[in-house]
């Protein structure tokens, strides 16, 4: 956050970030599903909803794919 409001973070350092974030957001909320069971996949449930807001994560505002093409540019491969 400090280096965003202080204007040095990188194009790459950023979608490092969101790459880091959003993988590990899935993951947890992989998680918690199976711990919840069945009980995830119903709507009225709050881990159904956290769940499908942790998906659409890897998507919003560029996918991971894309995320992984900025890193690899910067890193010259």
């Amino acid at each position: 956050m400090l280096a965003l409001n202080s204007g040095r973070l990188s194009a790459a350092e950023a979608a490092a970030a969101k790459y880091w974030c959003t993988e590990l957001l899935k993951r947890v909320a992989d998680k918690c599903l199976q711990l919840f069971g069945g009980y995830g996949y119903m709507r009225e449930y709050p881990i159904a909803r956290a769940w499908a807001d942790a998906r659409i994560t890897t998507i919003y505002g560029g996918t991971t794919e894309v995320m992984k093409s900025i890193i690899a540019k910067d890193m010259g491969l």
